[in-house]
């Protein structure tokens, strides 16, 4: 939803879009990526946007409202794992 949410996409553009977000850390193949897709659509995340031209053989996606919210709540939990975690490095690492 991240690849998402600076403006619509299709696969191809997603997918390089994750590789770039991640640093290269992340690498998605097209049968993850559709299967992804179809389950952000499935929960309406996101939407299939209508082809511009009829000859645009490219899907175009979307977040929903819906996706938007979830995603924001999904930040704000990283954003809190990350900090618990910085946290604890800071203090040292012990062995129990």
């Amino acid at each position: 939803m991240v690849a998402l949410s600076l403006k619509p996409r299709h696969g191809y553009e997603i997918i390089q879009q994750v590789e770039t977000d991640s640093l290269s850390k992340m690498h998605l193949g097209p049968a993850t990526l559709y299967s992804t897709l179809q389950k952000l659509l499935d929960a309406e995340l996101i939407e299939e946007l209508p082809a511009a031209e009829s000859s645009d053989r490219r899907r175009y996606y979307q977040l929903t409202a819906a996706g938007l919210s979830a995603l924001r709540a999904d930040v704000e939990y990283y954003a809190h794992i990350a900090d618990v975690s910085a946290g604890r490095l800071t203090k040292g690492w012990t062995q129990a």
